[in-house]
């Protein structure tokens, strides 16, 4: 389980200092993983791959805050 290991390194890896380009690729990195655990967990239904599926949205959806800016005023 490679893509598993790949979603580890991503969770721990620093998004601080990021320019917008490297944003986008950390955005579509995301997306690939998470589509990529998905299709495990559709035929294990293992409840530890939704865990890690979570984990990497809510990782992803900061990063496209900062991409598209906060609108919330």
């Amino acid at each position: 389980m490679d893509i598993l290991h790949e979603a580890e390194v991503f969770e721990k890896a620093k998004m601080s200092n990021m320019s917008t380009s490297d944003r986008v690729v950390a955005s579509r990195e995301a997306k690939r993983l998470i589509l990529a655990i998905n299709e495990i967990y559709k035929k294990t239904k293992d409840s530890r791959l939704m865990d890690i599926m979570k984990r990497l949205t809510v990782k992803k959806k900061k990063i496209e805050v900062r991409l598209k800016g906060r609108n919330d005023l």
